[in-house]
């Protein structure tokens, strides 16, 4: 599941106070300013580090560091002793051998002398020495399974056999001994294989009125099978033998303490930082080329951005295989075991730098390629809207995928003034209502919450935030004015977060608006601040060598009082969608921070009313009579019971009677969430808008993708109709 970052508001002040030179460090290190009280500001005095005198490693540098973070600022630290110690330990192990199928029993048995030390590893009591013994148990068991799995699949499997494999890794032990890791290799394998074999015989059967087709055997079938397998794992141990080293280790073990304090703690090794930064700006540096993965596990140009670099060279072609990557004139990696996400990493890179390709081309032939980066901008990310006519008006549909803000650019985007943007471009229209989407919308920067929320109410509270140590501080909206008061409803789903979460539960406390979606959002309401490693006396430089803490400083409440953390935002108008049994919520993760509530603030309701029991008895009505969606509900919770179980035949017949009523429940619910032909939304494109038809083949092909999807969607149908009612209140009095 995609997480959400967010920046908090006060720390922002904090940054541009210490910009202005008001912000001053003591010899202590302690962060002072004129607006933060005692207790408020960051003690960051790092313990003296090495052992025996000897100076400190980069791992011991990294981990101290981390540790203090954790301890002094974390805004709900556990203790780290030996209970933090044994937690960690399992973890970490599970992390490093996630499918169970590397370590023996005997293996952590050995290890186990670390479990109650990792505490002492963290505080600087005791050398590091828990990764690197891991580290040295890791590499030998992973020569042993890479002759386990190429002898497995240099021979045939039966697939006539019944037995079943079962994929459910949290609930499983490491194998006792080699034996049973060998049973356990062999059952995942034959899976795998099986999945391949049943797709050649699918294949096979469509391709049997093609001319000149010649049938292939079973056995020569089932042996192509094994050998895509083969292929597959061959770059997986790649990876894994020659790609992942100490450093990585180390790094996943770092991660796996700063994420047992909760789930949006994270650690970014310096390249991840920019990643990161990239994601949130929406912008970043690079060729402009998407990637894919190959059938063998290799990387492929997916597509070209018109305008790009590579677009530009003429010698970068769609399906092209990328086989390294150099930066300038250094020697090229080998992409063999790497993944889709780390090729893009080494890809990108600073503006005006170059990075040769060396790229395997349709005909066969092998050809390098250098390219100069340059800036590419991923409108897909940005705030967009259309018109959607229905019988009672025209509503606004606003699409906001993110809560972006580029701090690097001062022309950069920024949610809040796109949204704006995009709500004046609707009044100019007479639209009769609004609906802003924020479905998947993971979160992002806590200030343009409080802007976009403003543009909605009048002058008031949006948010509460409050630190370990504090009181509850109030982000207002101060702007008197009012961009949009129309009826307004905004669409949520499980996977709506964070900041998404603040700006829904903000217009449901004003009584603003109606919020449609899924029966709650995610559940995440923990602010935290990108935090640098180096011991530089600068709390704010996020590019540290050392790497980047995402921290967990701060929780916010609603306006109400009650926190969005764990519980969500639950929506007034309830949709059944496809994620409502998939445990995919801030609750379902054994770390989360609890649920909790302050007092509220001190705020006034929207000056319209409406009859929200009313428009959600509507609503009702319409579900319960609709085919569809009871269909949809129905189809879900089979299929999340099926993944959930995890556990797969390994015969040809049991497999294939499996996927085939898979198939048929998928591709039902596919053509039952989107509106019948005759029944489409009639969308029309603002004319302000009309440059995206035109130009960019592949900017051009993107929209008319989106605007199909939009024709088609039941759950935006559905909002409408929503608005529609609201419209149709005859309580409310609308101002346009």
């Amino acid at each position: 599941m995609p997480e959400s970052y967010n920046i908090p508001f006060l720390l922002s002040l904090i940054l541009i106070a210490y910009a202005k030179g008001d912000i001053v460090y003591d010899a202590q290190k302690k962060l002072t300013h004129p607006h933060f009280g005692p207790g408020r500001g960051f003690f960051l005095a790092f313990r003296t580090l090495g052992f025996s005198g000897t100076p400190p490693t980069k791992y011991e540098r990294i981990l101290h560091n981390v540790g203090e973070m954790l301890e002094d600022i974390h805004y709900s630290p556990k203790e780290i002793d030996d209970n933090f110690s044994k937690e960690v330990f399992k973890k970490y192990l599970a992390e490093v051998d996630a499918e169970k199928d590397v370590f023996l029993q005997s293996d952590i048995q050995s290890l186990r002398v670390f479990e109650t030390k990792i505490d002492d590893e963290i505080l600087g009591k005791a050398p590091i020495q828990f990764v690197p013994s891991v580290s040295e148990i890791y590499k030998k068991r992973l020569l042993e399974t890479e002759a386990i799995y190429k002898d497995l699949l240099s021979r045939p499997f039966d697939f006539s056999q019944d037995e079943t494999v079962s994929m459910n890794y949290e609930k499983m032990d490491f194998p006792k001994d080699a034996a049973a890791r060998q049973d356990a290799w062999r059952k995942r394998l034959k899976l795998l294989a099986l999945e391949r074999y049943s797709d050649l015989l699918d294949q096979q059967e469509k391709d049997k009125a093609k001319q000149g087709f010649v049938p292939k055997s079973k056995d020569q079938m089932e042996k192509e099978a094994r050998d895509k397998v083969m292929s597959v794992m061959d770059r997986v141990y790649v990876r894994l033998k020659f790609k992942t080293n100490d450093d990585d280790r180390f790094y996943q073990f770092v991660q796996t303490i700063v994420q047992s304090m909760d789930p949006h703690t994270d650690y970014f090794p310096p390249v991840e930082k920019r990643s990161f930064d990239e994601q949130m700006s929406g912008r970043f540096f690079g060729i402009g080329a998407s990637l894919l993965p190959t059938d063998d596990g290799g990387i492929k140009i997916a597509t070209l951005m018109t305008g790009s670099p590579a677009w530009k060279s003429g010698q970068v072609n769609q399906g092209d295989v990328i086989l390294k990557v150099a930066q300038g004139n250094l020697e090229p990696v080998d992409l063999t075991g790497f993944t889709v996400e780390d090729a893009v990493k080494l890809i990108r890179g600073n503006k005006g730098t170059e990075v040769r390709l060396t790229l395997k081309k349709s005909d066969g032939s092998v050809k390098t390629v250098s390219l100069i980066r340059d800036e590419i901008v991923l409108e897909e990310t940005f705030a967009r809207s259309v018109i959607v006519n229905s019988d009672k008006g025209k509503i606004g549909y606003i699409y906001l995928p993110e809560f972006y803000a580029d701090f690097d650019n001062p022309k950069g985007n920024r949610c809040s003034i796109d949204v704006a943007k995009e709500l004046i471009k609707l009044k100019e229209q007479n639209v009769d209502g609004v609906i802003l989407d924020l479905r998947t919308n993971g979160g992002g920067f806590l200030y343009d919450v409080v802007q976009m929320a403003g543009l909605f109410i009048d002058e008031g509270p949006v948010v509460q935030v409050k630190d370990r140590d504090g009181k509850p501080q109030i982000l207002r909206d101060h702007d008197k004015s009012v961009l949009y008061d129309g009826p307004f409803a905004v669409m949520v789903n499980e996977l709506s977060a964070s900041a998404s979460e603040i700006f829904a539960a903000a217009i449901q406390d004003y009584k603003r608006g109606v919020i449609i979606g899924s029966t709650s959002t995610y559940g995440k309401g923990t602010v935290q601040r990108n935090i640098g490693l180096d011991r530089n006396g600068s709390f704010s430089d996020t590019n540290s060598s050392l790497g980047t803490v995402k921290l967990t400083l701060q929780k916010f409440y609603r306006v109400s009082g009650g926190s969005t953390q764990l519980r969500g935002v639950s929506s007034d108008v309830v949709l059944p969608d496809l994620y409502e049994y998939y445990k995919i919520r801030e609750k379902d993760n054994p770390d989360a921070l609890p649920w909790d509530e302050i007092p509220k603030a001190d705020y006034t309701t929207w000056k319209y009313a409406y009859d929200v029991n009313r428009i959600k008895r509507e609503s009702s009505d319409r579900i319960k009579n609709d085919q569809a969606f009871n269909i949809i509900a129905k189809d879900a919770e089979w299929l999340d019971k099926q993944q959930n179980d995890q556990a797969y035949p390994l015969s040809l017949s049991k497999y294939q009677d499996e996927q085939k009523q898979m198939r048929a429940t998928e591709k039902q619910i596919e053509t039952l969430s989107k509106l019948p032909a005759g029944a489409e939304l009639h969308i029309s494109i603002l004319p302000a808008d009309s440059t995206r038809l035109s130009g960019d083949k592949d900017r051009v092909d993107h929209y008319k993708q989106w605007l199909q999807g939009l024709k088609t969607d039941i759950w935006l149908d559905q909002a409408v109709k929503v608005v529609d009612d609201m419209v149709a209140d005859k309580n409310m009095v609308y101002n346009k």
